[in-house]
């Protein structure tokens, strides 16, 4: 009984943890490393940080860029939802973007990654260059307003009016003007944008394999490359497969830039219309900074919220 008593009165009054050392004496016994990261650390806070909390505040506020912010309360957000029926086309057309391309470009990033994988390393190295450089070109939308172009002499129209003398369509289509084709175009476009660092880091993570791992895998019966990817290189680079699918999908809620430079702004109907192009509507067109970082805001926490639904789906439980 006295047993019983003694581990129940530990369970409900634990004994107090060790005093941890103070920040300062963390800072002084590592003073090289905090310097190190310093630099980042500061870039971090001064563009990053201090950036979205002002972003969140001003959320509540009417800025007009030329008279101090004016407090508003929760005004801008009830607008938001309740007022504003292009934020709703945006809403839809942003899900829609998203949840093609950023599975899409995530499936994409890993077979390509794994593909090239096994290359020599000069064509392992100039392959990797050939699929990342898109994402760093994003003033070379000009390829794609000639590949889609709305006359005959567009590739694509040219291929589809030409293809084995069928015919497939008799008029050029009018890719970035005609609604119905405005998504699709600009869903192939963000694809070809979209191998940025996911595909770097799943890259990086194949070579962090241990090569013994494999013929280890050979002697239990693993007989060809997709068991060895199955059983082997998926479970060994998880780290890199969450980092890669949280960059993917939920950079993919944050595209406008395409939607501006091939459509125009607006486009036709709003049909390219996302919640980026509605931040920058009235952010750099109608001026409306408050009305801006509300979206914006809305948009931050929608991001979060995929990250943290990635996590759950990707992270196992011990």
């Amino acid at each position: 009984m006295k047993e019983k008593l003694k581990w129940a009165f530990r369970v409900f009054f634990p004994k107090p943890l060790k005093q941890t050392k103070s920040l300062k004496t963390r800072i002084a016994q590592n003073k090289i490393s905090y310097a190190m990261i310093a630099p980042y650390f500061i870039l971090f806070t001064v563009f990053t940080v201090i950036p979205v909390i002002a972003s969140i505040a001003l959320g509540f506020s009417y800025f007009n860029m030329l008279e101090p912010p004016s407090f508003v309360g929760l005004s801008n957000y009830i607008s938001i939802f309740l007022n504003d029926e292009i934020f709703l086309l945006a809403v839809k057309n942003t899900i829609i973007f998203a949840f093609i391309t950023g599975p899409i470009s995530y499936i994409l990033c890993f077979v390509l990654a794994w593909l090239i994988n096994d290359l020599p390393r000069f064509w392992r190295t100039f392959m990797t260059l050939v699929f990342y450089a898109p994402s760093l070109s994003g003033n070379l939308y000009m390829i794609w307003q000639y590949i889609f172009s709305d006359d005959q002499y567009g590739l694509v129209n040219s291929f589809l009016m030409t293809f084995m003398d069928l015919g497939i369509i008799k008029e050029p289509i009018k890719w970035f003007t005609d609604e119905k084709y405005i998504m699709l175009a600009l869903i192939i476009v963000q694809l070809w944008l979209s191998l940025g660092a996911g595909f770097l880091a799943l890259g990086a993570g194949f070579k962090t394999v241990d090569p013994t791992i494999y013929e280890a895998g050979a002697i239990d019966g693993i007989r060809n490359r997709f068991q060895e990817l199955i059983y082997i290189t998926v479970p060994s680079m998880k780290r890199q497969m969450l980092f890669a699918a949280v960059m993917q999908i939920s950079s993919s809620f944050a595209v406008g830039n395409i939607s501006i430079a091939l459509c125009g702004f607006p486009s036709t109907n709003y049909a390219g219309h996302t919640i980026m192009t509605h931040i920058h509507d009235y952010g750099t067109v109608r001026y409306d900074m408050g009305y801006a970082c509300a979206l914006s805001a809305i948009l931050l926490i929608v991001m979060l919220i995929m990250n943290k639904l990635i996590t759950a789906l990707l992270v196992e439980k011990d």
